[in-house]
């Protein structure tokens, strides 16, 4: 513990304030920027400490009471305590300094930042189940911040709110199954007018637990889907419900289908501006031929598809790239073809195979595309896209990849923003350009 008053000087993505005291790093759990406070601290280490927040004595003017009455125990949000616009900025200057000091450069241009909802938005979530059997309940919902505990929460103000409702109808309905311990976790996917529930059971359903199930569903308007083993074993409770899950893209006149283990992304408002704002920065022309990296689902490859000559979408997943495919066909679209690679093992003698593409749209999981990237590099120049625009969900890896796209002079950074996919967490949502 010390009474030294702290001056904070910046926000971590973890939420946690940071200040410096006799040469050493402090991150302090509840302060915020520009703040003055006192710590208690809970760690020592050689080059950094940890605490916090015991008495603020200059509070931030950004500093907003958080809505959620389990804010600081549940682990699924934590910036509540910060004004909106202000997690923002954080994020931008988040993605800036991976920029500068991991990619060894700056964006040409700052993008605007993508707004959207900050309650609400959260489409698709999975909840932890855990039986208690000193108590004999069972709690429903997120984990405690670091923590491998299940968070005794009733509500969640960032899921919509027909779905905060069922916490506690959940929790009873759990109880009353065959085996309330063996329910792990409730998977939440939710589409246009559709709200499913993904079960996971580690033992058969009796007829009763279905029975139990079938009136849940009816009773709170939702539809059931059972998980026995890995994701792909899911199927709907009701055969009726199997191609019911879709979202659209109405600027384009879209509608993706989905099923509820499919990754898509959790905040739908957001995703359509993202789409938009992809599209914008691509310029597909009506003679381009295009190439969409790690296309999942063809998020952006149909969106593209009505812009352009030719796209084709690669994946690495068979089942999604299957359910590309089907999803072009239902719209008619036929100039858009699908191919199944590993895109983590890519090299340019393959890329130089598929022929020249105008332009290219990168969407990779958190890791990153450094394969892609260096495969990239090795082309010669006449084979490389003259644009490549790169959505990511990791600074980190987004900013390695950079300072590769920018070597031997291939490419540069033209423009890069945030996008707040995520409000009230630390995760960042960015888009890049690269031009030749």
């Amino acid at each position: 513990m010390s009474d030294d008053v702290l001056h904070v000087e910046s926000l971590d993505l973890e939420a946690r304030g940071v200040s410096r005291r006799d040469g050493k790093v402090v991150f302090i759990e509840g302060a915020l920027p520009s703040e003055h406070v006192t710590v208690n601290t809970f760690r020592r280490k050689p080059s950094y400490e940890v605490g916090r927040v015991q008495h603020i004595q200059h509070e931030s003017s950004s500093r907003v009471t958080p809505r959620c009455e389990h804010f600081g125990v549940c682990g699924g949000c934590v910036m509540q305590h910060l004004e909106p616009s202000a997690q923002v900025a954080i994020k931008q200057r988040a993605l800036e300094d991976a920029l500068i000091h991991i990619g060894k450069t700056r964006p040409e241009r700052v993008l605007t930042p993508l707004h959207g909802p900050y309650w609400g938005y959260r489409y698709r979530a999975r909840l932890s189940v855990k039986w208690v059997a000193k108590k004999e309940t069972v709690l429903v919902g997120f984990y405690e911040r670091k923590s491998s505990f299940v968070a005794d929460i009733k509500t969640c103000h960032v899921l919509p709110p027909q779905i905060a409702a069922l916490f506690m109808p959940l929790r009873k309905l759990i109880m009353g199954l065959s085996a309330p311990d063996r329910f792990p976790q409730i998977e939440v996917a939710i589409g246009e007018g559709v709200i499913a529930l993904v079960l996971r059971h580690l033992l058969p359903l009796t007829n009763s637990d279905v029975q139990s199930l079938r009136h849940f569903a009816e009773q709170h308007c939702v539809q059931w889907w059972l998980q026995p083993s890995g994701p792909e074993s899911v199927v709907p409770l009701n055969a009726s419900d199997e191609d019911s899950l879709y979202y659209t893209l109405p600027e384009f006149g879209l509608k993706m289908p989905f099923k509820p283990t499919d990754f898509t992304q959790v905040n739908h408002q957001i995703n359509r501006a993202l789409v938009s704002r992809g599209l914008t920065l691509l310029d597909p022309q009506p003679h381009d031929r295009i190439v969409d990296m790690f296309c999942g689902l063809g998020n952006f490859t149909l969106p593209i598809a009505t812009r352009c000559r030719e796209v084709v979408g690669v994946e690495g997943s068979e089942t999604l790239t299957a359910r590309a495919k089907a999803a072009a066909t239902r719209a008619g679209i036929e100039h858009a073809t699908f191919q199944t690679l590993n895109l983590f093992e890519v090299t340019a003698e393959w890329l130089a195979e598929l022929g020249r593409f105008d332009r290219m749209l990168i969407d990779p999981p958190r890791e990153g595309a450094m394969a892609l990237s260096q495969a990239l590099i090795n082309l010669p120049a006449s084979l490389r896209p003259e644009r490549i625009v790169y959505v990511s969900c990791n600074p980190a890896t987004l900013a390695r990849d950079t300072e590769i796209l920018l070597q031997k002079s291939a490419y540069r950074l033209t423009a890069a923003g945030v996008v707040n996919m995520f409000p009230h967490t630390g995760h960042v949502e960015s888009i890049a350009v690269f031009e030749r």
